[in-house]
């Protein structure tokens, strides 16, 4: 039936009466003394509904870093010593008075930056279910049947006389 009448499409004729008029009526469309009462029953289901959306966006950042490395580096320094039995021979080789140049070719480190990209962690995207226990009110029609009785005794009823 259509929403908010589902067990009441046999009473629908007979709104707002009451007691024997109501039961004669009923009694002549089904030729016998019983009445159906009806209920609602309320059931309640699960729909599925988008609520939101997530991604992942990858974007470079720069920041700063700072390493320490050591560096080497030549200094030149004059040394001087004296000429001594032991060493006079050696001193002795050399030219003969007059002018001479000798040179030192001096180095040092220097810190190079290189940089390489390699990959440091895989990042994804995944759901996780989530039980929680929601309670569902709404509103159920239940037909009442009362006996209107004229002339007879709530006993008379209960033992089946008329």
């Amino acid at each position: 039936g259509a929403a908010g009448t589902a067990g009441l499409a046999d009473t629908a004729d007979t709104a707002g009466t009451t007691g024997r008029e109501d039961m004669a009526g009923r009694r002549g469309m089904r030729g016998d003394d019983a009445m159906t009462r009806s209920e609602e029953r309320m059931h309640v289901g699960i729909e599925q509904h988008e609520v939101g959306r997530a991604r992942l966006r990858k974007y470079v950042v720069t920041e700063e870093v700072e390493q320490t490395v050591p560096v080497r580096h030549e200094e030149v320094r004059v040394e001087r010593e004296p000429i001594t039995d032991a060493n006079r021979d050696e001193a002795m080789a050399g030219q003969e008075l007059g002018e001479a140049e000798h040179e030192v070719t001096l180095h040092e480190e220097r810190a190079v930056v290189e940089t390489e990209t390699v990959p440091v962690e895989r990042v994804r995207l995944t759901t996780e279910e989530h039980i929680e226990n929601e309670t569902v009110r709404g509103q159920v029609r239940k037909e009442r049947i009362e006996a209107e009785t004229e002339g007879i005794t709530e006993d008379d009823i209960r033992r089946g006389r008329e």
